[in-house]
């Protein structure tokens, strides 16, 4: 009768069909999920074109403060484009925030493998930040200290740094924040820059547009200007998230 009452429980757990196959694990109740994706007319970075229409996803994890993301940008409209797959660990309370991102950069003609981390071979930048928000206004700098960096006007490692000033406002019924972004010294990361040069020169508008009672798609604009490099890029993109 033992054996046939062991069975029986093993068969109610194998087929889930049992009160506790029916509940699923929870591991912390304070953890907080981030699963979204961005779909984009143009990936735009700091200024600069990264590539043509993007369906940008992102997957995250957040604790306290302290979270860690994957966020990923993948052509459309152009299969050559860059791939681009970045993980952040960072960590915020109250107003400041510090933060390590590990970018990787891909192309159809780029077969790098993404874990190749020897020197002067790795398609990784690693990049550190740090900032505060004081409500009014938020300040940004970024810098990156390992990996595929770019050379200053030397030859040597630049340690490309940028650094952002952006504040929110809202007008006419909709959310809106205006940025200010700079290079500070020579760098091959970014396009032109010999010196100083401011550039990120934007200003982005966000929507909710309601699908239903229960489901909104934040539409949003961005017109963005680089004096740097004398370009200007009007982006339209939408927002998908449960």
């Amino acid at each position: 009768m033992k054996t046939y009452r062991f069975m029986a429980l093993a068969l109610v757990a194998l087929t889930g069909t049992g009160a506790l196959a029916q509940k699923p694990l929870t591991l912390a109740k304070d953890i907080e999920a981030t699963i979204k994706a961005d779909v984009v007319t143009n990936y735009l970075w700091r200024g600069q074109k990264l590539g043509e229409v993007s369906i940008q996803p992102t997957l995250g994890l957040g604790y306290k403060g302290l979270s860690l993301s994957a966020w990923g940008s993948y052509g459309i409209s152009n299969p050559d484009d860059t791939k681009e797959f970045d993980l952040t660990l960072s960590y915020t309370t109250g107003g400041f925030n510090v933060g390590v991102t590990d970018y990787f950069f891909t192309s159809k003609e780029d077969q790098t493998r993404y874990f190749m981390y020897k020197a002067h071979e790795t398609a990784h930048v690693w990049e550190a930040n740090i900032g505060y928000d004081f409500g009014p206004v938020a300040f940004q700098w970024y810098t990156n200290f390992a990996g595929a960096d770019g050379i200053n006007k030397s030859g040597k490692r630049a340690y490309s740094s940028y650094m952002e000033v952006s504040a929110p406002f809202k007008l006419g019924g909709i959310d809106w924040t205006a940025a200010l972004g700079a290079v500070p010294y020579a760098t091959s990361s970014y396009a032109d820059v010999t010196g100083f040069a401011v550039t990120n020169v934007s200003v982005l508008a966000t929507k909710d547009i309601k699908v239903t009672d229960t489901f909104s798609i934040p539409l949003f604009g961005q017109v963005v200007a680089n004096p740097c490099t004398q370009k200007a890029y009007l982006v339209l993109g939408f927002t998908l998230q449960p």
